[in-house]
């Protein structure tokens, strides 16, 4: 774990709820896709978590959607810099991809499988799942990995009508980032092994407050600092 300052560089929307940050500043510390960093917004007290969507040398990208105060201050900031912690967490194991990975991503849970798929040595199937054709993103960047995306929706408005899990193929391994239920799924349909990462709210990003456990089978974890990547069968949903 590093505290750094960054500099804003581009903090645009991707539609009118979800925006692109991109930061400039030492990048260092994140080592592994699946980490995360915990940025300080001016004016607030808790910082906030947010997935490494992608790190190329000095320049990180966050992807994120306005919820509360804290993402809705951030979305105004056009420029200035921002303290971050960055390198928080454990990332994806990427020596248990096998031939035949698969990404399965529910909404923004993209987020941090976007970095793995630049990583991972072979490129894998990604499956995207939205609500609606409204909320698609990031399709196209993965296409331009060279990754074969399925994307899905619960309406059928875009591409093939269901839920990601419904789309898991003949995966050697899966890595999952999405809703708990998303998650939940996964866990019990997936025929093959995998990973989840997992979203909670933090305190304080590194382990400190307890603030953000989950039972497991050996015991307590906290998804900031023995997290949020998690094997699937860990967690006691």
């Amino acid at each position: 774990m590093r505290e750094e300052r960054f500099t804003i560089t581009e903090n645009a929307p991707l539609r009118p709820d979800v925006f692109r940050l991109r930061l400039a500043g030492n990048c260092e510390a994140v080592t592994a896709p699946g980490q995360f960093v915990s940025l300080s917004v001016p004016g607030l007290f808790l910082r906030r978590p947010f997935s490494v969507c992608d790190r190329e040398g000095d320049m990180l990208t966050l992807v994120y959607q306005v919820k509360g105060r804290g993402t809705g201050a951030l979305s105004r900031m056009q420029s200035g810099t921002l303290d971050v912690l960055t390198g928080l967490g454990n990332g994806f194991d990427l020596s248990r991809a096998g031939d035949a990975p698969v990404l399965c991503a529910g909404g923004l849970g993209f987020t941090p499988l976007y970095f793995l798929a630049k990583a991972l040595p072979k490129k894998p199937r990604v499956v995207l799942g939205f609500a609606t054709a409204a909320e698609v993103l990031y399709a196209d960047e993965f296409r331009a990995l060279g990754c074969d995306v399925k994307l899905c929706t619960a309406d059928g408005s875009a591409g093939e009508k269901g839920l990601v899990p419904d789309f898991l193929g003949n995966a050697s391994y899966f890595y999952a980032c999405g809703s708990e239920g998303m998650l939940r799924a996964l866990e019990r349909e997936a025929a093959c092994e995998g990973e989840f990462s997992l979203e909670a709210r933090m305190g304080c990003g590194f382990g400190a407050c307890m603030g953000c456990t989950r039972e497991t089978v050996s015991g307590p974890k906290r998804v900031c600092r023995d997290g949020p990547v998690f094997r699937k069968g860990e967690i006691l949903w």
